[in-house]
């Protein structure tokens, strides 16, 4: 029997992410859950019902859910989920190379393409995009976003809430603290400090973040 899925989230993000669990024969998308805007629970999204926050818990017990709310800010939406009832679960594609030593968290999704090399820790509702490279004895903390092609080395820790960006390089044992945002394109050679947004090779602070 097929386990049914719901996502968070009503965006085009969150088609892509529709697109992800279409690939895996154990799943089936049974709708989308808004948060925001209540209108967009008028329409159906890629065929099927987007349904308000406040009425998950007429879902099936059995359902399980992940959230495609692709910035590091998805983690309130997903609390609020969780008060209701909402159960998660982690999503693999299957052209995804995944070592059988890593751990990947609730809620986790791992997009195409993407290989997490081993001994790899993946905390909870972290978002893994297209192609990354994750190296052996990683460690990424929960709602944590991984953009399209970026390349993390071993060793690495990135902590929770932090953003890297598209084609991003992070060497070898570097720590990326929290809340922390890693620009398109940068390779990081040294410790990036929590709430600040690095950029340029090297990567050098441009700013600090007020989260």
């Amino acid at each position: 029997m097929q386990q049914k899925v719901v996502i968070l989230g009503a965006s085009l993000f969150a088609e892509e992410v529709a697109d992800i669990v279409s690939e895996i024969e154990d799943y089936q998308l049974v709708g989308f859950v808004e948060g925001i805007d209540s209108k967009r629970c008028q329409q159906n999204l890629s065929g099927l019902p987007v349904m308000w926050i406040n009425d998950v818990e007429q879902l099936d017990d059995s359902c399980r859910a992940v959230c495609a709310v692709g910035t590091t800010k998805r983690k309130k939406f997903i609390q609020q989920a969780l008060s209701l009832g909402l159960r998660f679960t982690t999503i693999v594609h299957p052209t995804a190379c995944v070592s059988r030593t890593a751990l990947l968290g609730q809620g986790t999704i791992v997009s195409a393409g993407t290989v997490v090399a081993a001994r790899t820790k993946i905390g909870h509702h972290v978002i893994i995009n297209r192609g990354c490279l994750i190296g052996h004895h990683a460690e990424i903390g929960d709602y944590v976003t991984v953009s399209p092609g970026a390349n993390i080395a071993g060793k690495v820790k990135i902590e929770q809430r932090s953003y890297i960006g598209m084609g991003a390089v992070i060497l070898d044992g570097i720590l990326v603290g929290a809340s922390s945002v890693v620009g398109a394109g940068a390779v990081v050679t040294r410790d990036v400090p929590n709430c600040v947004q690095v950029v340029g090779v090297p990567a050098k602070v441009v700013k600090e973040i007020n989260e």
